[in-house]
């Protein structure tokens, strides 16, 4: 449940939403996404309201979904096909995207056939082939294995810095929050709240070095404040989300952007 949400994502930027269990994170993502409908209020994207499903936004949730009886290519294709798009130029536009995030070599491979992070990577190929102008990623770490997830964080800069789309992150992690964010919006317990809006006064590009730095200790500790509830609590609830320093300090699993996917 939410009451009185309202706030602004820039385009260009990556806004993460921090709070508690239950505190409406990820129905406020369907909200934005328009897969549900807000009892009041309204979504607006680029001053144009959200009403139902939208191919101007990408929703992720934690698992890839792929067709297993389509190639990797056509997986990444099929959100074109049904919006009409000719064979040859959805072919063309899906090769791209698979070229972008890594996997172009297996194009002709079928999921069944890829690893765990190549089907995640063409899971990301697929949402972004639409060219959405925001996406909404709904803890979509949170099934990845801990090697696999401290390494997520650079990989989404890296598609993001590339593609210029909007995103907003759900997450438990003041860390991650933090190292990949504009800003941070935190979350009160239910009913959801907006109780702060932190700036991430950071620069970019973004280093594991900065773990180390004031500003950064200083933002967590303003975040934590904000989400109230003891220290152990906000700190059993950031293990289970994601590691700290060893996140970025690795590079190269693939996150995934998955408009098909499953509830979360």
């Amino acid at each position: 449940m939410l009451d009185h949400v309202s706030f602004d994502v820039p385009a260009r930027s990556v806004t993460a939403v921090l709070g508690p269990n239950g505190s409406g994170k990820s129905t406020l993502l369907r909200l934005i996404s328009g897969l549900i409908p807000a009892d009041s209020g309204r979504v607006l994207l680029n001053g144009q309201p959200v009403e139902g499903a939208d191919k101007r936004v990408g929703l992720v949730f934690q698992e890839p979904r792929l067709l297993p009886w389509r190639t990797a290519l056509d997986n990444v294709a099929f959100p074109l096909q049904l919006a009409g798009v000719p064979k040859a130029e959805r072919r063309q536009r899906a090769a791209a995207v698979l070229e972008l995030v890594g996997v172009a070599a297996f194009a002709d491979a079928y999921p069944h056939q890829l690893s765990g992070g190549m089907r995640q990577r063409v899971a990301i190929a697929r949402a972004l082939v639409l060219e959405p102008s925001i996406l909404l990623l709904d803890e979509p770490f949170s099934a990845l294995d801990a090697l696999t997830r401290e390494r997520f964080n650079d990989e989404l800069l890296q598609v993001w810095q590339a593609t210029g789309t909007a995103v907003v992150l759900v997450t438990h992690s003041i860390p991650e929050a933090i190292y990949v964010s504009d800003e941070v919006v935190v979350l009160s317990p239910s009913p959801g709240r907006v109780v702060a809006r932190v700036p991430v006064t950071l620069p970019r590009p973004r280093t594991a070095a900065i773990l180390d730095s004031p500003t950064f200790a200083g933002i967590a500790a303003t975040l934590r404040a904000h989400l109230g509830g003891s220290p152990a609590e906000l700190a059993a609830q950031e293990a289970a989300a994601a590691p700290t320093r060893d996140v970025l300090e690795r590079a190269g699993a693939p996150a995934y952007f998955d408009p098909f996917g499953g509830a979360s």
